[in-house]
């Protein structure tokens, strides 16, 4: 591999990742804005219910499922 190829991949980081964002709804629940599931709270942020590898306890395969979700005013 040539140097030049080699330097940028090293140096090649990807883009920060922002948290997902969610909203709260009059009733106090906490949705995904991405999906509509309802949230729970893990220490100051939320996440989605645990489902099965890849998907929420819905089913719903989301790009956020994992993520940290932060609640947007």
């Amino acid at each position: 591999m040539s140097p030049d190829l080699t330097a940028s991949l090293v140096t090649h980081r990807p883009p920060a990742a922002r948290p997902a964002s969610a909203t709260r709804l009059p009733g106090g629940t906490v949705v995904c804005d991405s999906c509509g599931c309802r949230l729970a709270e893990d220490g100051g942020a939320y996440r989605h219910y645990a489902g099965t590898a890849g998907r929420d306890a819905r089913g719903c395969r989301v790009d956020c499922v994992a993520s940290a979700h932060q609640v947007v005013a």
